[in-house]
């Protein structure tokens, strides 16, 4: 079981900057964030394999944000410019995969508790 600890969440302005950490208790094959608007379906927003500079970002959010890893600490933090209100969600922290594998989003076995994160125009 990999527990893994979500940080940096908050309220700031449209145009506004953020920094989301998250923090594994041991070494996965890859690890990503995800979010979920209130009454909406989680999405994959960007995911990384570890130890790689493999990156996926959904186009939702391309451009913006920066998904970057410190591997000796396990974790990956996602910086994210521009913010808008449609950013407003609670995000996610999620980690798996098998070795190998090629596929970003699905296959994620562990799941942060969430940060939460509010965009105001």
């Amino acid at each position: 079981q990999v527990h893994l600890v979500e940080s940096g969440g908050g309220s700031v302005q449209a145009g506004g900057s953020l920094r989301l950490s998250c923090v594994a208790s041991d070494y996965t094959i890859k690890m990503g964030w995800f979010r979920r608007p209130s009454g909406q379906e989680r999405e994959g927003i960007a995911s990384v394999f570890i130890g790689t500079d493999r990156s996926n970002y959904a186009a939702s959010v391309k451009g913006r944000v920066n998904i970057t890893q410190d591997t000796r600490k396990k974790t990956v933090h996602l910086l994210m410019n521009d913010l808008k209100p449609e950013d407003t969600a609670l995000y996610y922290c999620a980690a798996g995969g098998v070795v190998a594998e090629l596929l970003y989003y699905a296959g994620m076995d562990y799941w942060g508790k969430g940060t939460l994160v509010t965009i105001s125009s």
